[in-house]
């Protein structure tokens, strides 16, 4: 056996490491504009009763396709894996597709369609990938 071992680095100081997370914030700051520079402006949510309910319902349509989605693509996956029988993929298609018409006819009802529900998540791109 060796004995010899690396060693340890000092443990930080306790105090020291309480002064450094204000440091560290202060990289998350916006640059200052410019004189005369001009920025566009921020996006704003609307606070007015009828949009703050129209945006809700959005979010849930949103987040119900997305999970419509992951559902979809996990069922290809045991249907290309050979796991399910005849009648199993045959009623999990049948489901998949009821769901799409509904979510369907729920934008149709409420004045989206699919397309509307893909949230742009800046340089990450859309929240839902695009139709096949």
């Amino acid at each position: 056996m060796n004995s010899h071992r690396a060693p340890r680095p000092p443990h930080p100081d306790p105090d020291a490491v309480g002064d450094r997370p204000p440091h560290a914030f202060q990289l998350l700051r916006a640059p200052l504009a410019a004189p005369g520079e001009t920025r566009p402006a921020a996006h704003r949510i609307r606070t007015d009763r009828e949009a703050v309910g129209e945006d809700l319902l959005k979010l849930v349509l949103t987040v119900v396709e997305l999970l419509r989605q992951l559902i979809e693509r996990q069922a290809l996956r045991r249907v290309e894996a050979g796991g399910l029988t005849d009648a199993q993929e045959e009623e999990l298609g049948a489901t998949l597709l009821a769901l799409h018409d509904r979510m369907t006819e729920l934008c149709v009802e409420h004045g989206y369609t699919l397309d509307d529900l893909n949230l742009e998540l800046g340089p990450l791109g859309p929240l839902l990938p695009p139709a096949r």
